[in-house]
């Protein structure tokens, strides 16, 4: 697959995942809505990435950082609906852990 395809499908999918995160985070009558974009929001952002993957070279493990951001990302809703974490605080860790992830994929470190 062509790699500015890929770049826009993977940006797509980190763009629906923050809205659907805003929205679920805020909470009000499109949670359900919300929670079904980020589902598949996240489905799209790994089948990209892991599509990144089968273009050379990609011998380091960087991306196994991402895929433990990913799945952090993935419950961060969990953590606000459970109370286990302020919904505010859930969403300042999701960017910083999306600038994180937007580092280790740009440098790719180790």
């Amino acid at each position: 697959m062509d790699f500015k395809l890929l770049t826009i499908l993977h940006l797509a999918g980190v763009f629906a995942l923050f809205a659907s995160l805003g929205a679920t985070l805020l909470g009000g009558s499109t949670q359900k809505s919300a929670s079904i974009l980020h589902g598949i929001s996240l489905v799209i952002i790994l089948l990209a990435g892991f599509a990144f993957l089968k273009q050379p070279p990609m011998d380091k493990y960087w991306w196994m950082a991402k895929l433990g951001i990913w799945l952090f990302i993935g419950v961060a809703p969990v953590l606000a609906k459970k109370k286990i974490l302020c919904p505010c605080v859930v969403f300042i860790l999701t960017l910083v852990a999306a600038i994180v992830a937007a580092y280790l994929g740009i440098y790719k470190p180790f």
